[in-house]
């Protein structure tokens, strides 16, 4: 099978030939029709994080396929089946985390595309509990995005509790945050888009936007104050920078939620104590979704309630395509079609 390999951080993927992995007892084989371009997937190429992947390994957690044969032990799955392959590749099932329903807070999780190989490839094997069903109506072009971008989006506007008329900045508007735009309006907010990129901002008012704000030609914190301030500022850019602005942005009682994972040169953010007490500001980390909020992540895509604004590429494009998210190019989301 064709697969695009990390080999080294400091070298580009590589296409190589591999033999079909071989699902294992628990584990379900799945043909790839569709993959998605996470900025976590070039984080994991460039070893930008404080916990590495080890090369070799294949990037990819926005997996999108037909379950093609079935190991031992699987009850739950059938050949034929179209599943998700998620970030969350497994977890304990038992610490609290797990029972509590945070399964994303597992200590003993494995990550696709991280510490297991991923779907940056023609076949890949997945833990049959961990795949999520993907409804019928919902294509593997639009699945594949949902299944890190929107169901990440969708956890973090859940997390912060948007009220409805709630002013809710989303910081950064690109494959993440056209989703993000659409879930907050979902639960009612009132949506600000911010971004340096004109095209983005035009699509982020396509998809319902309020208001959008131009950080690159204007002082978001300021432009913001005057609408009132943000109830709620949710972070999807990798600039700590930003995650100040979106602080300093908030009205009293509002919540930060920090989503966006900066690499770890970039530094800490400063969080200035005492308006964080004195204005009783919340900060809230979010990190994507379980496979019930990736459920209904899908479901609400097969409603018709969200819009998935995507281009394909194919995988031999894997390091054109990352260079294009690197510098912007790229409006939304990037899938690789098999």
């Amino acid at each position: 099978m064709k697969a695009a390999v990390v080999t080294s951080f400091t070298e580009p993927l590589e296409i190589q030939d591999r033999l079909i992995p071989t699902a294992r007892p628990g584990q379900v084989l799945v043909r790839i029709e569709a993959s998605g371009l996470c900025h976590t997937d070039i984080h994991a190429a460039h070893g930008d994080w404080p916990v590495k992947p080890t090369p070799p390994f294949v990037p990819g957690h926005e997996g999108i396929g037909v379950i093609e044969t079935v190991g031992s032990g699987v009850d739950r799955r059938r050949i034929g089946d179209r599943v998700a392959i998620p970030w969350l590749g497994h977890a304990c099932g038992r610490c609290d985390h797990c029972i509590q329903g945070w399964e994303t807070l597992c200590e003993q999780q494995q990550n696709t595309g991280y510490s297991i190989d991923g779907s940056f490839a023609e076949y890949a094997v997945a833990d049959a509990d961990y795949v999520v069903d993907v409804p019928t109506g919902v294509s593997p072009h639009d699945a594949a995005p949902l299944t890190c971008a929107g169901v990440t989006t969708y956890k973090a506007i859940k997390v912060a509790n948007v009220q409805p008329s709630e002013r809710v900045a989303i910081f950064g508007i690109g494959g993440l945050g056209h989703l993000a735009v659409q879930y907050a309006r979902l639960v009612g907010g009132t949506v600000i888009a911010v971004d340096v990129d004109d095209d983005k901002l035009r699509l982020a008012t396509e998809l319902g936007a309020d208001h959008v704000i131009n950080a690159g030609t204007t002082n978001p914190v300021t432009a913001i104050e005057e609408l009132g301030g943000a109830d709620v500022a949710v972070v999807l850019a990798v600039i700590p920078s930003v995650f100040e602005e979106a602080f300093a942005a908030l009205r009293r009682g509002g919540r930060l939620v920090c989503v966006g994972l900066p690499p770890e040169t970039d530094g800490p953010m400063a969080l200035p104590i005492f308006p964080t007490v004195l204005k009783g500001i919340s900060v809230i980390g979010s990190i994507v979704g379980t496979r019930q909020d990736l459920a209904e992540v899908f479901e609400l895509h097969a409603r018709g309630r969200t819009r998935v604004v995507a281009e394909t590429r194919k995988l031999d494009e894997v390091n054109v395509a990352i260079d294009e998210v690197l510098h912007g190019q790229a409006t939304a989301r990037l899938v690789f079609e098999f």
